[in-house]
Protein backbone atom coordinates (compact mmCIF):
# COMPACT_ATOMS: atom_id res chain seq x y z
CA UNK A 1 0.00 0.00 0.00
CA UNK A 2 0.84 3.59 -1.01
CA UNK A 3 0.83 6.14 1.58
CA UNK A 4 1.91 9.35 2.26
CA UNK A 5 3.34 12.61 0.49
CA UNK A 6 7.05 13.16 -0.75
CA UNK A 7 9.37 15.54 -1.83
CA UNK A 8 12.30 14.74 -4.47
CA UNK A 9 13.66 16.42 -7.48
CA UNK A 10 14.60 15.30 -11.13
CA UNK A 11 18.39 14.98 -12.02
CA UNK A 12 19.29 16.71 -15.46
CA UNK A 13 19.06 13.13 -16.88
CA UNK A 14 15.34 12.93 -15.79
CA UNK A 15 15.53 10.70 -12.83
CA UNK A 16 13.66 10.81 -9.62
CA UNK A 17 14.57 8.64 -6.48
CA UNK A 18 11.68 6.48 -5.56
CA UNK A 19 10.67 6.62 -1.28
CA UNK A 20 12.66 4.33 0.61
CA UNK A 21 10.02 3.00 1.94
CA UNK A 22 8.42 1.74 -1.93
CA UNK A 23 11.73 0.37 -3.65
CA UNK A 24 10.62 -3.24 -2.42
CA UNK A 25 7.41 -3.23 -3.89
CA UNK A 26 8.53 -1.70 -7.42
CA UNK A 27 11.70 -3.75 -7.47
CA UNK A 28 9.69 -5.57 -10.18
CA UNK A 29 9.38 -2.40 -11.88
CA UNK A 30 6.79 0.20 -12.45
CA UNK A 31 5.03 1.76 -15.12
CA UNK A 32 4.20 5.70 -15.38
CA UNK A 33 1.94 7.07 -17.19
CA UNK A 34 -0.54 9.87 -17.75
CA UNK A 35 -2.92 11.13 -14.80
CA UNK A 36 -5.25 12.97 -14.03
CA UNK A 37 -4.96 16.40 -13.00
CA UNK A 38 -2.03 16.88 -14.80
CA UNK A 39 -0.39 14.53 -12.78
CA UNK A 40 1.36 11.35 -13.29
CA UNK A 41 0.28 7.35 -12.06
CA UNK A 42 2.66 5.36 -11.15
CA UNK A 43 1.68 1.51 -10.60
CA UNK A 44 3.02 -1.75 -10.06
CA UNK A 45 2.72 -4.36 -12.19
CA UNK A 46 0.52 -5.88 -10.88
CA UNK A 47 -1.78 -2.77 -10.27
CA UNK A 48 -1.31 -2.04 -13.87
CA UNK A 49 -2.78 -5.30 -15.05
CA UNK A 50 -5.56 -4.56 -13.12
CA UNK A 51 -6.18 -1.41 -14.52
CA UNK A 52 -5.42 -2.44 -18.27
CA UNK A 53 -8.52 -5.04 -17.86
CA UNK A 54 -10.51 -2.64 -16.63
CA UNK A 55 -9.70 -0.27 -19.43
CA UNK A 56 -10.06 -3.26 -21.70
CA UNK A 57 -13.59 -4.05 -20.55
CA UNK A 58 -14.70 -0.43 -22.04
CA UNK A 59 -16.94 -0.64 -24.91
CA UNK A 60 -15.00 0.48 -27.51
CA UNK A 61 -18.11 2.18 -29.76
CA UNK A 62 -17.56 5.05 -27.19
CA UNK A 63 -15.80 8.10 -27.91
CA UNK A 64 -14.72 9.19 -24.63
CA UNK A 65 -13.89 5.26 -23.48
CA UNK A 66 -11.52 5.36 -26.13
CA UNK A 67 -9.94 8.84 -25.27
CA UNK A 68 -9.29 7.89 -22.31
CA UNK A 69 -8.03 4.17 -22.99
CA UNK A 70 -5.64 6.37 -25.53
CA UNK A 71 -4.74 8.73 -22.36
CA UNK A 72 -3.44 5.48 -19.97
CA UNK A 73 -2.26 3.21 -22.30
CA UNK A 74 -0.28 4.75 -24.73
CA UNK A 75 1.22 7.31 -22.39
CA UNK A 76 2.48 4.48 -21.00
CA UNK A 77 6.12 3.37 -20.12
CA UNK A 78 8.09 0.67 -18.33
CA UNK A 79 10.70 1.67 -15.70
CA UNK A 80 13.41 0.20 -13.69
CA UNK A 81 14.58 1.61 -10.00
CA UNK A 82 18.55 1.80 -10.59
CA UNK A 83 20.97 0.72 -8.20
CA UNK A 84 20.34 4.25 -6.63
CA UNK A 85 16.41 4.07 -6.01
CA UNK A 86 16.00 5.92 -8.69
CA UNK A 87 13.34 5.57 -12.25
CA UNK A 88 13.71 7.44 -15.31
CA UNK A 89 10.82 9.94 -16.15
CA UNK A 90 10.47 10.07 -20.22
CA UNK A 91 10.86 13.45 -21.17
CA UNK A 92 7.05 13.73 -23.03
CA UNK A 93 5.62 13.06 -19.20
CA UNK A 94 7.30 15.18 -17.52
CA UNK A 95 6.42 17.63 -19.88
CA UNK A 96 3.20 16.81 -19.90
CA UNK A 97 2.81 17.06 -15.94
CA UNK A 98 5.23 20.14 -15.95
CA UNK A 99 7.80 18.63 -13.94
CA UNK A 100 11.14 20.87 -14.25
CA UNK A 101 12.67 19.75 -11.13
CA UNK A 102 11.16 19.39 -8.01
CA UNK A 103 8.12 17.02 -7.10
CA UNK A 104 5.94 15.62 -4.98
CA UNK A 105 5.25 12.17 -4.90
CA UNK A 106 1.77 11.41 -3.07
CA UNK A 107 1.30 7.96 -2.18
CA UNK A 108 -2.80 6.82 -3.15
CA UNK A 109 -3.22 3.37 -1.76
CA UNK A 110 -2.86 1.61 -5.46
CA UNK A 111 -0.64 3.98 -7.38
CA UNK A 112 1.69 7.09 -6.73
CA UNK A 113 1.29 10.23 -8.32
CA UNK A 114 3.97 12.32 -9.38
CA UNK A 115 3.34 16.32 -9.36
CA UNK A 116 5.13 19.07 -10.31
CA UNK A 117 5.53 20.64 -5.90
CA UNK A 118 3.95 24.12 -7.45
CA UNK A 119 0.74 22.17 -8.93
CA UNK A 120 0.45 19.72 -5.83
CA UNK A 121 0.84 22.40 -3.32
CA UNK A 122 -2.01 24.50 -5.10
CA UNK A 123 -4.26 21.41 -5.88
CA UNK A 124 -3.78 20.70 -2.35
CA UNK A 125 -4.82 23.60 -0.88
CA UNK A 126 -8.15 23.86 -3.24
CA UNK A 127 -8.81 20.61 -1.61
CA UNK A 128 -8.20 21.39 1.71
CA UNK A 129 -9.85 24.18 1.68
CA UNK A 130 -13.39 22.71 0.53
CA UNK A 131 -12.75 19.25 2.07
CA UNK A 132 -15.96 19.32 4.40
CA UNK A 133 -17.79 20.08 1.14
CA UNK A 134 -16.41 17.21 -0.54
CA UNK A 135 -16.66 14.65 2.45
CA UNK A 136 -20.47 15.77 2.35
CA UNK A 137 -21.06 15.22 -1.37
CA UNK A 138 -19.13 11.61 -1.04
CA UNK A 139 -21.44 10.45 1.86
CA UNK A 140 -18.13 10.06 4.11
Amino acid sequence: MFIGEYQHAIDGKGRMAIPVKFRQTLKKGAIVTRGLDNCLFVYTPEEWKKLVERLSNLPLSQGKSRAFSRLMLAGAMDVSLDSQGRILIPEYLRKFAGIKKDTTIAGLNSRLEVWETGAWEKYKHATEKDSAKIAEELGV
